[in-house]
């Protein structure tokens, strides 16, 4: 029995302006069979969701199988192409957006143009969401958009949730692996003049502190504490350069460091000199 073909979409009430990020339609279809598009690129964000049915993805050289449950997303300037099975047409809806946060946002889920497929068959929370972005939208009130970047962030934030579940059962890909790193290394770089340490970051990131810092190192070459040790010693010597009315212990306290002698000679062992001597290098340039 053949499926009625369907579409519907629904768009933002409101200009974007300038906003940070912006939902700017979202929409809804039963294709018909063998339907295309493409290929071409976008210059926004789209994010469909497979409903039931099936079709392949094409991006970057490579051809995904999806069917129900599955997401595939796209980027701005991003080649790709996408068709409906023959005898069992995708029906699907989707979601656009931009805005300067998007990139950043999309990146925090752990896709990108080489890993663009979403495998969500058990999260029922997605098409709800997806819904819930169409009815805002259709409402046309002041709040639409409001309303609809809300749930737009808590749709990424059920795609991260989804993407991080292969890691509590311990299979990590190489490209989840490194979205881990990345979380630590700007913990750290966000963090490292408070009295921080490794078992607070692998707490507050919510990974076991031995398994965090052997990823870590895998991916840096360096501990997280040999990290965090030359980020801060790095940070102190640009103040010494730039805040020359600061002291010296005020330039360690400000870099996380709470002893001014093991300040000194930490600074010392990376660059050969105390921060007194290079302090009046600087001076002397």
């Amino acid at each position: 029995m053949s499926k009625q073909e369907s579409y519907y979409v629904v768009s933002n009430p409101l200009p974007s302006g300038e906003s940070a990020l912006t939902v700017l339609f979202a929409g809804e279809s039963q294709t018909k069979p063998v339907h295309r598009l493409g290929p071409k690129v976008y210059d926004y964000y789209l994010i469909h969701y497979v409903i039931s049915g099936k079709g392949v993805f094409s991006t970057q050289g490579e051809e995904y199988a999806l069917g129900a449950g599955d997401s595939f997303v796209i980027e701005p300037e991003q080649l790709i192409s996408y068709v409906s099975d023959e005898s069992d047409p995708w029906h699907y809806c989707w979601i656009a957006f931009t805005g300067e946060q998007a990139p950043a946002l999309l990146a925090s889920t752990g896709v990108n143009p080489m890993r663009p497929i979403l495998h969500t068959t058990r999260n029922r929370h997605i098409p709800v969401l997806f819904r819930h972005i169409q009815r805002a939208l259709r409402t046309r009130k002041a709040n639409a958009q409001l309303k609809s970047v809300g749930y737009l962030l808590l749709l990424l934030g059920e795609y991260c949730e989804a993407l991080s579940a292969s890691t509590t059962t311990g299979i990590v890909t190489e490209v989840e692996s490194d979205r881990i790193v990345q979380q630590a290394i700007h913990y750290l770089s966000t963090q490292y003049a408070e009295p921080i340490t490794i078992e607070m970051m692998a707490e507050s990131l919510g990974y076991n502190r031995a398994y965090l810092s052997r990823l870590f190192k895998r991916h840096t070459k360096v501990t997280p504490v040999t990290f965090l040790l030359k980020l801060r010693v790095d940070k102190a010597r640009q103040l010494l350069r730039e805040r020359l009315e600061l002291t010296i212990e005020q330039i360690a306290a400000s870099v996380g460091f709470y002893d001014p002698l093991y300040f000194s000679k930490q600074f010392r062992r990376l660059y050969g000199v105390s921060p007194s001597e290079y302090r009046n290098q600087i001076k002397s340039l």
